[in-house]
């Protein structure tokens, strides 16, 4: 679990393909304070596994479902990533809960300046805009972000200064491609309202309610 506050910004060192899987080498630095093998490291919002390490670098192993979800196979050497290691039980939550699970890219599709913020539009499929709201969390590339605004399938957050030399959101253009993990709240209540619909449709079709089994003797 991480909180999407990022600690450093690392570089690429090398990718290597393998069986539908990427071996990464990452350069960091603070993130490796205490690291053991084992430990996971948030790499632009991707929760992957520390196999390797020195003191300047950590090497982790990418499957398939992580290729296909996120911007990790565009990545090149000497790419800028976002990097956070996980949270402990004394870790002080800045952001908000992030799983490291990636549900999807998105596109920057517009870049606008508004007094000292840097204002991006970004893009993703509609299937996950229903966990959207506006004023709610979202994690680009790893970065615990307010959304300010939506439309139905863009939405948009704002980057003071500070926040745009501290995360690679800061630098990256129209056109870039970016890794979204929404608000894990809004996933686990759809999916309680769905099994509620479902049992309440089971039970009405069955004609045998909680009611009906008391008023029967059971």
């Amino acid at each position: 679990m991480f909180t999407g506050l990022v600690e450093e910004k690392g570089s690429v060192i090398s990718l290597n393909n393998g069986d539908k899987s990427i071996k990464l080498k990452i350069k960091a630095n603070k993130v490796l304070e205490n690291v053991k093998l084992g430990d996971s490291i948030a790499t632009n919002g991707v929760c992957l596994t520390v196999t390797e390490f020195s003191k300047d670098y950590f090497v982790a192993d990418c499957m398939f479902e992580t290729i296909s979800r996120s911007n990790l196979k565009r990545l090149k050497a000497g790419d800028e990533v976002n990097l956070e290691k996980s949270i402990t039980l004394s870790t002080p939550l800045g952001g908000h809960l992030v799983t490291g699970d990636v549900d999807c890219e998105g596109e920057i599709v517009s870049v606008t300046q508004e007094g000292i913020a840097k204002i991006y539009e970004i893009k993703i499929s509609r299937k996950y805009m229903r966990y959207i709201v506006e004023k709610g969390r979202v994690t680009i590339d790893g970065a615990s972000l307010t959304v300010i605004s939506l439309t139905d399938d863009t939405f948009s957050v704002s980057l003071i200064p500070h926040t745009q030399e501290k995360i690679v959101l800061g630098s990256k253009k129209v056109g870039d491609i970016v890794n979204i993990e929404t608000d894990l709240v809004g996933k686990y209540i759809e999916r309680f309202v769905y099994f509620d619909k479902l049992e309440k449709k089971e039970n009405k079709k069955s004609k045998i309610s909680r009611e009906f089994l008391l008023e029967n003797g059971f």
